[in-house]
């Protein structure tokens, strides 16, 4: 750790009273006292979500001695929170050490006080709009808004918001569904607002609803909501949604038909999970090596491999440690260096707006 590292120690013997007084990048005395307790117990990490199999996996090889013990692999956000409340004074089998949860749920629980503050040693590598300034929670992986294209209809292919204004891409663009009802349709909006030069918030998503009413007068927006299955089939052959969804469709359709990924150059717009530990957590110093290894290279490449591009992209783009295959997976890296993570208070203004004009601007019930 660097700037923060006296104030995180600090905080480490005040919250982790029976753990050792350690540096934080001290990772080989946080090992031992993480093999004293033997166990680690995690919530909600289905193995095909984001490489989650492999990387257990390689928690457990680079730190044998330590168990993992996974509960509910596929419970909700909400689920893992409940789990924390009710397992308080349960140092047992049931109670999570960890978490790997919806944006929104970090800063609720750190007020609920059910989280123990840590930074990692990569701190400083995780970019600020995406992580408590204190060390209660911060981002893991995201994904980023993107255009999935079959290219047996689509040969001529977008690479902005404001290139599908084009009358060539007639009766192709599609969204997932209702952006008063799904997340990734209304931040699809936003991002839109964003291209067209909104600041953010409730401003950005009536100039994305602008956008998408143009489209719509145009007829390039296909009044079909866009799927997997209507983009192979071509009714609409040119949707957004996130990346990793995206990508993973990708792959499975295995070229039949075709599809190509493009992350917009002129807005670039990112979901993001976050990480915590619990303040009840019966294993701490488990917890923190847990930590510690997603946010090493080695853990975060373990997401990027199932599509979820970690949170220290950037860092680890810039610094050349990204394998090549990796990278000819995704879209260009430059674009995702251009990504924007929307405040919780912006998305708020953004869902208020779009319950307020969707309907009449873009004339649906």
């Amino acid at each position: 750790m660097k700037k923060a590292l006296a104030a995180s120690v600090s905080m480490l013997a005040i919250v982790s009273v029976s753990a050792p007084a350690f540096a934080q990048a001290d990772l080989t005395a946080l090992y031992e006292a993480a093999k004293g307790e033997g166990q680690l117990t995690t919530i909600a990490l289905p193995h095909n979500w984001c490489g989650y199999g492999a990387v257990i996996e390689g928690f457990k090889a680079k730190y044998p001695g330590i168990t993992v013990n996974e509960l509910n692999p596929n419970a909700g956000s909400g689920d893992e929170i409940e789990a924390i409340k009710a397992n308080k004074g349960n140092t047992g089998p049931q109670a999570p050490d960890v978490i790997d949860v919806g944006l929104s749920f970090g800063p609720s629980a750190k007020a609920e006080e059910l989280l123990m503050p840590y930074k990692v040693s990569t701190w400083d590598s995780i970019p600020a709009d995406a992580k408590d300034a204190e060390g209660y929670w911060y981002g893991d992986y995201y994904g980023v808004l993107a255009i999935g294209v079959n290219t047996d209809i689509v040969t001529e292919l977008p690479t902005s918001f404001a290139d599908l204004k084009d009358p060539k891409f007639a009766n192709a663009v599609a969204i997932p569904g209702d952006p008063r009802t799904g997340n990734s349709t209304m931040m699809t909006v936003y991002a839109a607002g964003l291209a067209n030069g909104a600041a953010g918030g409730a401003d950005a998503l009536n100039a994305g609803i602008a956008f998408f009413k143009d489209l719509k007068g145009s007829g390039n927006l296909v009044p079909v909501n866009g799927s997997a299955q209507n983009l192979a089939q071509g009714t609409t052959p040119l949707y957004f949604d996130w990346d990793y969804n995206l990508l993973a469709m990708r792959d499975q359709l295995a070229g039949n038909p075709p599809v190509e990924v493009i992350v917009p150059s002129d807005s670039v717009v990112a979901g993001v999970y976050v990480q915590a530990i619990s303040a009840f957590a019966p294993h701490p110093n488990a917890a923190k090596l847990w930590m510690e290894y997603l946010y090493s290279d080695e853990g975060q490449l373990g997401w990027l491999k199932g599509y979820c591009h970690p949170i220290r992209f950037n860092d680890m783009a810039t610094r050349g440690v990204v394998p090549q295959d990796l990278l000819d997976a995704l879209p260009p890296a430059e674009n995702y260096a251009k990504a924007v993570f929307p405040s919780l208070d912006e998305q708020g203004s953004a869902k208020e707006a779009v319950a307020a004009n969707w309907a009449t601007e873009m004339e649906v019930q």
